[in-house]
């Protein structure tokens, strides 16, 4: 995930700055930046991360090398070569460091990625605008950590845009084969109801193997017999996994309150969704197997009408219409997993 701070510090009274403020509440800015003795009055606004040259501060903000330790952010402006390497140091013990490059080039960027690859400090480059934020996200592919906007309100939210577009995972989708399904008994089943409206065609990535998962489509699709739920996906059996941000999974048992999970399209499309409530049933079971490059993967949905997965073409399809030889979405990868993390090692699962 990038990261988009706000520069709400300087010489201007505080009732102006406080909008800076406000703007990155409301747009869902990761921290702000603000001076001495103005944490408090960023806490009474609401809750996000404050960098300040204050003991309150999430982040102590300094400007000496002398001054950097674990729980600082160093900040610099580039100038010179000497500059440059200042920054790579402060990067060795610092949490953060930010750079303001006003006459902006791109190879002192470069030399810093590189000069603290294998360092846990973060990159944040000081930006004025949406194209400079793109350039500083994206350079030498993997780019900055994250930015720190010095500008207006509109500038903000355009960024902030430009941040989520960049933090998407691309996933590659492809179409499996039907090649069987089986109604079971009773079983405990998970309805995952977030905080977002989900579009047509977008659902969440729901699987028996954590290698091997179905796109199951949001309750999107309206029907005589129950109102639509925007905001939910009837995910499964509780043991299934469910993908999550970052490339991880999780059991459909474990989400809780405040979770993130993974909204994902027919095209691969993908956004970060909170979880509002997991919602956990006694329902009737079906069994779906599906074929793709040879692999047999399976998942346990609820059976009822309204659950659907999603077919090759995008359009949503009930898993009561399903029949042997339908093709429906799905992903699949080569690595196995443990404890949500994919790894290279050989997992069997059946």
């Amino acid at each position: 995930m990038k990261e988009l701070w706000v520069k709400a510090d300087g010489n201007s009274p505080w009732d102006e700055r406080k909008k800076l403020v406000t703007t990155a509440l409301e747009s869902g800015a990761d921290a702000v930046i603000v001076n001495k003795g103005e944490v408090k009055k960023v806490k009474e606004l609401g809750r996000i991360r404050v960098i300040a040259d204050d003991d309150g501060a999430d982040f102590r903000l300094v400007t000496n090398l002398a001054d950097v330790k674990k729980g600082t952010v160093f900040y610099k402006e580039i100038n010179n070569k000497d500059d440059e390497q200042e920054i790579v140091k402060a990067g060795k013990k610092a949490d953060y460091v930010v750079l303001n490059a006003k006459n902006w080039k791109v190879i002192p960027l470069e030399n810093i990625i590189a000069g603290l690859q294998k360092e846990n400090a973060k990159i944040i480059v000081e930006v004025a605008n949406a194209a400079e934020a793109k350039t500083a996200l994206e350079t030498l592919e993997v780019g900055a950590d994250g930015v720190l906007v010095n500008a207006g309100f509109n500038e903000i939210k355009k960024i902030k845009k430009l941040v989520d577009e960049l933090s998407e995972e691309k996933i590659t989708l492809t179409a499996a084969k039907i090649t069987g399904i089986k109604s079971l008994g009773m079983g405990d089943r998970v309805c995952v109801d977030t905080c977002s409206v989900f579009g047509k065609g977008e659902g969440m990535l729901v699987g028996s193997q954590s290698n091997g998962m179905f796109l199951v489509h949001s309750e999107t699709i309206e029907t005589p017999y129950v109102a639509t739920r925007p905001f939910r996906v009837n995910a499964g059996a509780v043991h299934a996994y469910v993908r999550v941000p970052e490339g991880k999974t999780k059991y459909l048992s474990e989400l809780d309150s405040g979770d993130d999970v993974l909204a994902v399209d027919s095209k691969g499309k993908t956004r970060r969704l909170i979880v509002g409530r997991a919602k956990i049933e006694k329902r009737p079971l079906m069994l779906v197997e599906a074929e793709v490059n040879g692999k047999k993967i399976k998942t346990l949905l609820q059976n009822a009408e309204t659950i659907r997965l999603v077919d090759k073409n995008g359009k949503a399809i009930s898993v009561v219409e399903l029949k042997k030889g339908d093709e429906v979405l799905v992903y699949v990868e080569e690595k196995g997993r443990h404890f949500g993390m994919a790894v290279d090692e050989s997992i069997a699962e059946k």
